[in-house]
């Protein structure tokens, strides 16, 4: 008895693992068949009846479960299929949890809701459980209770994924991120640098020498600095910086869509979101509660442009420049925008984002040749293309980017985001700074998809290289050490709320 209780209250976690593990213990005779089912019967029926709730009463805290392109589908199913749809819903992979969570939001009538949960529970249960026990009943001596039911429920959630369109594909956007290194998350490219930083540390005799890059920016731009201070020193030295203020939940006067609202503290595009309507504003309060400013909205082609100079310098140099492009796909008049992104070579790489952002238009129908972007936010993370820029380079705008980053005090090392109408004004000097990232900002070119991992790993050496060589000079010069526990501080705190406040330090520094 105390086992078939653990198998009900096991499918309130995972109804597919908790059938297999009863099929394999009656397989094993250490329960009946039409025990196990009920056990399992009653577990699903009542967890259903827990998600159609949570989708009535409490639907943001349910509809967080699931994506939300999925709840949208399954309330159209279930407008266009009324209830029948619960039966089958039960049958298809991916849809189940969305329909139930759907149909508590529209507010179905409970009891044919649960009469037809009831039903497709009743079917469902003892065919899994079946197919359980019989392919158990075959490995019953050769393996324990733990082994066979991870093994039936690898097989049986192998077999779920590639019964469906969608898990197959995005199978396939798992798979090809893991062998396109520009996909990797920061760690992993990273570890191999690993030793070259602890020559460059026991070279310069000093673990934290690149925090001390840019004496201007707390922690040298490390992590956690603020927005709003850097884009002051730069507006005060520079009209190149979009305007900007804090934004504490009402738009302040004098601000007309469309905008930009960003964490003041935040990294890799996390939390940016161009707001167009109020419809848009009230979305985003809902999900990023935290401090935010808003930003004046630039159009235009964006760019990143990494600069770097040595101390004691009269000018310094772009050294990396990469062009953001975003992805745009062609409507073919039959496929839904979804389904475009999922049958995409690339998108499907990034498909979990794209189809986070585009959840209110993912069952859209775009024309034939209608062209649909999928990002406006110049993130590689965020869904960006990074394309190799260097050839852009003029003298004209190196200019401008020195003069810029000189009106940033104790500023020699890192990225400017930038738009511009054009290649043309870009090469002629003319642009707007969207955000100046200090330290750990990577020469982004090395993330164009033609780009080699060796030649990558060439170019991020380089740049860290410069910066221990850049904080030892300004060392000489008087800038103070970072503290290794200070550094590991930032690295590891979600803000930095204590570096609002900046000082001016071109003087003390030598600018």
């Amino acid at each position: 008895m105390d086992q078939l209780l653990l198998i009900a209250l096991g499918t309130l976690a995972s109804e597919d693992l908790a059938c297999i593990a009863a099929g394999v213990l009656v397989a094993q005779g250490r329960a009946d068949f039409v025990s196990a089912t009920l056990a399992c019967f009653g577990g699903i029926f009542v967890g259903d009846l827990a998600l159609y709730f949570a989708g009535r009463f409490g639907w943001r805290l349910g509809g967080r479960a699931v994506a939300p392109h999925r709840v949208e589908a399954a309330s159209r199913w279930l407008a266009e299929r009324g209830l029948p749809a619960i039966v089958l819903s039960r049958f298809t992979p991916g849809l189940r949890l969305p329909t139930y969570l759907a149909a508590g939001f529209l507010r179905l009538p409970l009891g044919p809701f649960a009469a037809n949960l009831a039903l497709a529970a009743a079917i469902w249960t003892p065919v899994v459980v079946g197919l359980a026990a019989y392919f158990g009943e075959n490995v019953r001596q050769a393996m324990s209770l733990p082994a066979a039911v991870a093994i039936g429920f690898a097989v049986w959630k192998l077999a779920m994924t590639l019964a469906c369109f969608e898990e197959r594909r995005r199978l396939v956007g798992f798979l090809r991120r893991k062998v396109r290194w520009e996909f990797w998350p920061t760690w992993a490219i990273y570890a191999p640098l690993l030793p070259y930083f602890v020559f460059l540390a026991l070279r310069h005799r000093s673990v934290t020498a690149f925090a001390s890059a840019n004496p201007g920016i707390p922690g040298g731009g490390v992590r956690g600095e603020s927005k709003a201070a850097i884009l002051s020193q730069l507006s005060a030295g520079s009209d190149r910086a979009l305007r900007f203020e804090p934004f504490e939940g009402t738009l302040p006067p004098g601000w007309t869509f469309p905008f930009v609202l960003k964490p003041d503290e935040g990294e890799r595009g996390t939390g940016v979101a161009v707001i167009r309507s109020e419809e848009d504003l009230r979305e985003y309060l809902t999900r990023h509660p935290s401090r935010t400013m808003v930003q004046e909205y630039a159009a235009g082609r964006e760019f990143g442009i990494s600069y770097i100079r040595y101390p004691g310098e009269r000018r310094g140099r772009i050294s990396s420049m990469v062009e953001k492009t975003f992805p745009e796909l062609r409507g073919d008049g039959r496929s839904t925008l979804a389904e475009l992104i999922l049958n995409d070579r690339r998108a499907v790489c990034l498909a979990r984002r794209y189809l986070s952002i585009n959840a209110k238009r993912a069952l859209w129908v775009p024309e034939a040749g209608e062209a649909v972007r999928l990002t406006e936010i110049g993130s590689h993370s965020g869904g960006s293309i990074f394309l190799d820029a260097r050839s852009v380079w003029s003298e004209a705008l190196e200019s401008a980017v020195d003069a810029a980053a000189k009106s940033h005090p104790g500023f020699y090392l890192g990225r400017f985001d930038v738009r511009a109408l054009s290649i043309a004004d870009l090469r002629a000097g003319r642009f707007r700074i969207l955000e100046l990232n200090g330290v750990t900002a990577e020469p982004a070119h090395v993330y164009d998809p033609a780009v080699s991992l060796w030649e990558a790993y060439r170019a991020l050496a380089g740049q860290w290289r410069a910066a221990w060589e850049i904080g030892i000079a300004n060392r000489e010069r008087g800038a103070k050490p970072v503290p290794v526990r200070e550094l590991l501080r930032r690295a590891l705190a979600k803000s930095g709320a204590q570096d609002r406040n900046l000082v001016p330090m071109q003087e003390e520094y030598g600018g």
